[in-house]
């Protein structure tokens, strides 16, 4: 039976560098897929594109084609990333570029898939009568249309595959699911029909499971951690699909981590709502009937994947401006550290209200004194804690009250509670706040754009 090798080297726009150059150098594979957007990130790349027409991607892309591009295309390894943004058609120049530098431009084939920006169909859609509700309130999209900076439709696996079908050896895309990276191989070499929903859901589920990288073998991962081999040089995911859409989750040989069934099911449940109704652009997969089995070290076996019929929606994801925002901290020390950063706080807030100073949120945690859990709420902690971070965040409409909140933090160091310290990075950072506004819009009228980019 015919099998792949897909491989996740990039969880996350910021992931580990050096993971895919290991992905090619240390094995077999037949496809890289690289997972650079979140919600956030898209907001971030349109303020940057709104600066530089030339902008708008993720530029660690750029610079990893550089080190890989020969070995990509001495392997013959097919490359899929969604590392383009906002602008992809100005990644895949910048790509194109690398592979000039190294003689290669020739031999390269770029593909994009384009489409999922409708920031500038907005008002036509609307005036169409598409109210683009929030999936989470209810509210329709006008109430923040003024403020709006991103809006992009998550495309799925289909467009990449009519890439990889047009010849691309290097595809880059736009928004599009996480999942969809990794199905779309599936698609392509198999030959799998649109409406084939079982072996869909297969794929999707292949490409949840490695849609974060290494967190599904052995990083990030609370079953034994402490056991986990050589974090230092853990080895990022590859899995091997087989055409009925039976896979296995593996990774190379000699690196880090482990790949376990635990460290599958952790991953499983990532971003996870209704188990039975893992909706996507492809297909809905039901993760209630996914069967795991340890085949051997480091060899999960992944089967009995059920799917249903696609909805007529893709998502889109929006950003609007909802603010500033500014984060501040100071350490307290033993003795009483704990009863300081409180005496802190309190002293903070009375200034900031004495200042008439317009917040909406002001929030307080306190670090050490059990802020990741809550634990301050239930009683008062210990007086022995060697320290306590006093974490202070602010979030307003009016810049000029936030502005005015990074100058009254320090002023606590000299005329507060005793033994402070670590404010040597001076005053917190105003910054403006993203606000992420979830829709849905029908698929008839929107359209994924894929072309070739010439060579040359």
């Amino acid at each position: 039976m015919k099998t792949i090798r897909i491989a996740c080297g990039q969880g996350f726009w910021g992931d580990w560098l050096e993971a895919p150059v290991r992905l090619i150098e240390g094995g077999p594979v037949d496809y890289l897929v690289l997972d650079y957007l979140a919600e956030v990130t898209m907001s971030i790349m349109q303020k940057q594109k709104s600066r530089n027409p030339k902008a708008g991607f993720a530029t660690d892309f750029v610079a990893l084609m550089d080190r890989i591009l020969p070995q990509v295309l001495a392997k013959n390894v097919r490359v899929i990333a969604n590392a383009g943004g906002v602008n992809p058609q100005a990644c895949a120049e910048a790509v194109r570029m690398v592979a000039a530098k190294h003689g290669l431009a020739d031999q390269l084939r770029i593909g994009i898939v384009a489409g999922d920006d409708i920031l500038g169909r907005l008002d036509e859609l609307m005036a169409a009568g598409h109210t683009f509700e929030n999936l989470d309130t209810g509210e329709p999209l006008a109430t923040v249309r003024a403020h709006l900076q991103s809006a992009n439709v998550y495309f799925g696996a289909q467009p990449i595959a009519e890439a990889l079908r047009q010849g691309a050896q290097v595809i880059i895309t736009g928004r599009c699911t996480d999942t969809g990276l990794a199905l779309a191989p599936c698609i392509h070499e198999f030959g799998w029909a649109a409406d084939d929903w079982h072996r869909l859901a297969a794929g999707t589920v292949a490409g949840h499971i490695i849609e974060c990288g290494a967190q599904c073998t052995g990083g990030n991962c609370l079953v034994d951690w402490e056991t986990t081999p050589d974090y230092a040089n853990i080895g990022f995911p590859i899995i091997e699909m087989h055409e009925d859409g039976t896979f296995v989750v593996t990774k190379h040989p000699n690196t880090g981590g482990r790949v376990t069934v635990a460290t599958v099911k952790e991953q499983l449940v990532y971003e996870m709502g209704d188990p039975t109704t893992y909706i996507t652009p492809d297909c809905i997969a039901d993760f209630t009937t996914i069967q795991l089995a340890q085949e051997d070290t480091d060899r999960v076996r992944v089967w009995g994947i059920q799917g249903r019929p696609a909805t007529e929606f893709y998502k889109v994801s929006a950003s609007y401006f909802a603010g500033y925002k500014a984060v501040g901290s100071l350490i307290y020390a033993w003795p009483d550290a704990y009863a300081k950063a409180r005496r802190a706080d309190a002293m903070l807030r009375q200034r900031l209200h004495d200042l008439g100073l317009h917040f909406d949120e002001i929030w307080t945690e306190y670090v050490g004194a059990g802020a990741c859990h809550g634990l301050q709420l239930a009683g008062e902690p210990s007086r022995d804690l060697p320290e306590v971070v006093l974490r202070v965040a602010v979030r307003s409409s009016d810049q000029a009250s936030v502005e005015r909140f990074t100058k009254e933090l320090a002023p606590l160091a000299l005329n507060g509670p005793p033994t402070v310290t670590g404010f040597g990075s001076g005053r917190p950072k105003v910054e403006e706040v993203v606000a992420y506004f979830p829709t849905l819009i029908p698929k008839a009228v929107v359209t994924p754009d894929v072309q070739l980019l010439a060579n040359g």
